[in-house]
């Protein structure tokens, strides 16, 4: 599954976390000093790895206040810059959570080619993801049909995933937080030998530079945060803000499809093409269909289908032709395959670090989540009859659990160097105006306003591209549009990148 945005469709459960505040950092701790003096030995990566890549470890304290309880190790991969202007290390994330940054920076290898004369591009997986000490739930996870539950049997679902994730997780699950992941990030900074923290992060990634930054303000050097996460925005606002963006996203596409030969909504008015499909997830929900392998497809199966096939404006085409295929014969492979939920580990990550982050903890008893999921639906289906009904099943996402840390919630104008944010307008995962909010909440950021489609902007956009090499690379910040007048794109000193063509390839 591509699923990277902050509350998947298919997540929902809580898992026991740490509810404890943590201290901020103190780098003088002469507790983590062996940490911090470690050199990474960099050697082969598994074979579906470029070659040219090399791969490693980074030793980490499994509780950064309290170092003798032990340790993990966290997996890494490197491109080597390949000119000889080099300007040392530049440390990237994925998303989720429960991207891997190791696999994930060799499946992006080609992305990062302009970067890479002159830095070495470092993936990682964080802490309690893919090789990071995973978290496992054993499947417990009910990652699908959370939407029929009624509260009782949703509640008694999630106890029973509690359980599974302890017992099979041991004690890393409750140090998984951003902020632990933030401290982990300092130390791969240091081993990497590198003054100030050079960064890219995509959407969660966003969340894990901003927790950094608000640590440790004077050791930020050039970041860029694309696809900019919530930091503090109730649980039930969140979804309702993505169940509006995830159908904004999806006019956008119908849109583009409609004026594509051979597409399935060509030549319809957009407005009855998404109308269409708003009925065809309502007929899927009443009579589902059945996969190859004997699953119930429903319009919740459908939903999240269509989500994750708008997370990349590439994948439109696929998305366009299992919509087909399900509209003359029935031919639901496809889309199948596209909202397959997520394995163990990526789900239990996402699911475990959402939790040790945020603040909010469901509704009360099952009675009082009933009447506020009853009470809900309708906003929701309002804003979405195609994701609405989905998005607001993960509102109770960390029902009952211990109180969380709240760094995250807290931050607010830590004293960080300017750094560089990017929203997309049509982004069907992390809402534009959770940009305009980190942005104020950092106090030093630079936001460039990419007005096409996709979840984030650096490989949707020439333009965005554009301003985060350059400050890559040379440290210059883009200027915004001011005195232009609006026509010209002047949104408050924000840099504007016109949206840009999608083409019958989607690219």
């Amino acid at each position: 599954m591509r699923c990277t945005t902050l509350l998947c469709a298919a997540a929902l459960t809580a898992v026991t976390t740490l509810g404890v505040t943590a201290p901020p950092p103190d780098p003088d701790d002469r507790r983590l000093a062996t940490f911090y003096q470690q050199k990474i030995v960099w050697g082969p990566c598994p074979a579906s790895h470029p070659a040219v890549m090399r791969c490693g470890t980074l030793t980490v304290p499994l509780d950064h206040a309290n170092p003798a309880q032990g340790t993990i190790e966290l997996a890494l991969s490197r491109i080597p810059a390949t000119g000889t202007h080099r300007l040392g290390s530049v440390v990237l994330n994925y998303g989720g959570p429960g991207a891997s940054g190791a696999k994930g920076t060799a499946e992006r290898y080609d992305r990062w080619q302009d970067l890479a004369r002159s830095y070495d591009m470092v993936g990682f997986d964080p802490r309690g993801i893919a090789r990071s000490s995973p978290i496992s739930c054993g499947g417990a996870l009910p990652l699908v049909g959370t939407e029929y539950m009624a509260a009782t049997e949703l509640l008694k679902a999630t106890e029973a995933a509690n359980r599974a994730c302890e017992s099979r997780t041991g004690p890393i699950l409750h140090h998984v937080g951003t902020a632990d992941v933030a401290r982990d990030l300092d130390v791969l900074r240091a081993a990497l030998g590198e003054p100030k923290l050079n960064y890219v992060g995509a959407s969660y990634g966003t969340r894990i530079g901003a927790v950094y930054a608000a640590q440790f303000p004077r050791r930020v050097g050039r970041m860029v945060l694309d696809g900019v996460d919530t930091l503090s925005k109730p649980v039930t606002e969140q979804a309702l803000e993505v169940t509006k963006g995830q159908q904004l996203a999806f006019e956008g596409f119908v849109t583009w499809c409609t004026a594509q030969p051979g597409c399935v909504f060509e030549g319809t008015e957009p407005r009855k093409a998404v109308e269409k499909t708003e009925r065809l997830v309502a007929r899927l929900d009443e009579t589902p269909l059945r996969t190859a392998a004997g699953e119930e497809f429903t319009g919740q199966s459908l939903a999240l289908a269509i989500e994750n096939g708008l997370y990349r404006t590439t994948d439109w085409p696929e998305l366009a032709r299992g919509l087909g295929l399900l509209e003359r014969n029935g031919d639901i492979t496809s889309l199948a395959a596209l909202a397959e939920p997520e394995a163990d580990n990526e789900g239990a990550a996402l699911t475990v670090v959402n939790c040790a982050d945020y603040t909010d903890r469901g509704a009360g008893d099952a009675a009082a989540v009933q009447r506020k999921l009853d009470t809900l639906l309708p906003e929701f289906r309002k804003a979405s009859p195609i994701f609405g009904r989905g998005e607001l099943s993960e509102t109770e996402l960390c029902h009952g659990q211990p109180r969380a840390d709240r760094f995250v919630a807290d931050i607010d104008h830590p004293g960080a160097p300017p750094m560089l944010l990017v929203g997309v307008r049509n982004d069907p995962a992390t809402p534009y105006s959770w940009t305009e909010e980190m942005a104020r909440r950092l106090g030093s950021a630079v936001v460039v306003d990419y007005r096409g489609h996709g979840h984030t902007g650096y490989t949707h956009s020439t333009c965005v591209k554009r301003h985060v090499d350059r400050f890559m690379l040379t440290g210059r910040l883009p200027e915004g549009n001011a005195g232009k007048g609006e026509d010209a794109g002047w949104v408050g000193g924000n840099t504007v990148c016109p949206a840009e063509e999608v083409n019958a390839k989607g690219k």
